[in-house]
């Protein structure tokens, strides 16, 4: 009998341990690729570099060098510009955007709200966008952290995700979905917090659920028929609170601020982005630069909006808003680039036309350079990614993708992507004629 125990003693120390092998991971032969950039843009120094190898193994780049190492297979992109992979730090990912009416969250289930992220997300990596910010959702499940994780784990094809919560918003402010008559008025959301404990409730929850970043917004806005984009909505104590809760938690705070006083109360309060900022006066340009406050402008959302008018069901007084805000975003752009604020590229609006904030960039005073650093360098500075993305260099993530054309000369051409690398996997290669 005791031998017998012995035995089956054995059998399952073996079986255990047989269990823990088969768990960890495998190791795998390296896989290194060449590709060969005819014109590589240093996003630093905003100069080309001529006929560059990027030498990358598995999801890293190794080198840059000026001859492919023997024995590894090549990538021509001789006739293209190559370039990191491109950020956008302001996007909204569970939306049909093809329906902008005050209604469209409220039609929009958890589930289809996902399958919708995972088609926007595809269409952010088809444009050439290897990263991307979601700056908050109305799902109070969450949809964009399981797209986000999902990202990671390979079940979807998707750009680095990096998410906000909720948007955090007061009762009738810029995030209240709730537009309907009083008695027909629906349960109280979870993003809406009129006082300081509420809001430190939903920071709180955000981050119980994965939050990398608090959304809050600070004043009214243009794409809904309750808010005054004039008025501030959340107190500076409000902002305040949820901005110490989500420091302490090594996490950061972007404000939705459109309105002046807004702006300035959501600076004060510490936040660390400004999102839109279009009616910034130079008391507020001036807090902004003094404490290091980011501006992601968003120029194009609110050009596109007006100029599509009611075409994707936009509400009639959302139009009107959008057309009084407007004349306001071209004076406050010119005092950010006077005071020099850090400038991050997010465009708010249908992927599809995601290329068209680089030219509103410009249009709006920066130069083709700065417009595509701040959909690198910059983005990845505001994320806290620069050890990871943002320049072609050893030991980055192997982000990088092709234009045709030189958008040193022409910023439109960065609607022509050609070619899409994420991570060292391929995911766009127009160029290759045997698919």
């Amino acid at each position: 009998m005791e031998y017998r125990k012995y035995i089956l003693c054995l059998l399952v120390s073996l079986a255990i341990c047989a269990h823990a092998v088969a768990q960890q991971p495998q190791s795998r032969p390296a896989t290194r690729v060449a590709i060969k950039a005819g014109r590589l843009l240093d996003i630093r120094s905003g100069k080309i570099r001529t006929n560059v190898v990027i030498v990358i193994e598995n999801d890293r780049i190794v080198s840059l060098t000026d001859s492919v190492p023997a024995g590894i297979s090549v990538i021509d992109l001789s006739n293209q510009t190559v370039l990191p992979g491109l950020i956008d730090s302001h996007v909204h990912l569970l939306l049909n955007w093809k329906d902008q009416s005050s209604f469209s969250v409220l039609r929009m289930s958890s589930p289809q709200g996902a399958l919708w992220g995972a088609y926007n997300l595809k269409t952010y990596l088809n444009k050439g966008f290897t990263t991307v910010r979601d700056a908050c959702e109305y799902d109070s499940a969450y949809g964009q952290f399981a797209l986000r994780d999902s990202g990671k784990m390979g079940l979807i094809q998707s750009p680095r995700v990096v998410a906000a919560g909720s948007c955090i918003s007061v009762t009738g402010g810029h995030a209240d979905a709730d537009s309907l008559a009083p008695d027909q008025a629906l349960p109280r959301r979870p993003n809406i917090a009129d006082t300081v404990s509420e809001i430190s409730l939903i920071t709180r929850r955000d981050l119980k659920y994965g939050a990398d970043w608090i959304k809050l917004m600070a004043t009214g806005g243009v794409m809904d028929p309750l808010s005054d984009f004039n008025v501030q909505e959340l107190s500076e104590e409000q902002m305040r609170a949820a901005v110490e809760i989500a420091h302490r938690a090594r996490r950061r705070v972007m404000a939705h601020a459109e309105g002046t006083e807004g702006i300035k109360a959501a600076v004060r309060a510490g936040v660390d982005s400004i999102e839109h900022g279009t009616m910034l006066d130079e008391e507020g340009a001036a807090l902004m630069e003094s404490k290091g406050t980011w501006l992601v402008p968003t120029l194009n959302t609110f050009q596109m909006s007006v100029e599509i008018g009611l075409a994707n069901n936009q509400d009639p007084v959302m139009l009107e808003k959008g057309k009084a805000i407007l004349k306001y975003q071209q004076p406050a752009f010119a005092l950010a680039l006077k005071h020099h604020l850090k400038i991050a590229f997010g465009d708010d609006d249908d992927p599809e036309f995601v290329s068209r904030e680089f030219a509103a960039l410009v249009r709006g005073g920066l130069k083709p350079i700065e417009a595509l650093q701040a959909a690198t360098i910059n983005g990845a500075e505001l994320l806290g990614l620069s050890d990871q993305i943002g320049t072609l260099e050893p030991g980055k993530f192997a982000d990088i993708i092709a234009l045709n054309g030189d958008p040193l000369q022409d910023i439109k051409v960065t609607d022509q992507v050609v070619f899409v690398m994420k991570s060292g996997q391929v995911v766009v290669n127009l160029l290759d004629k045997s698919k």
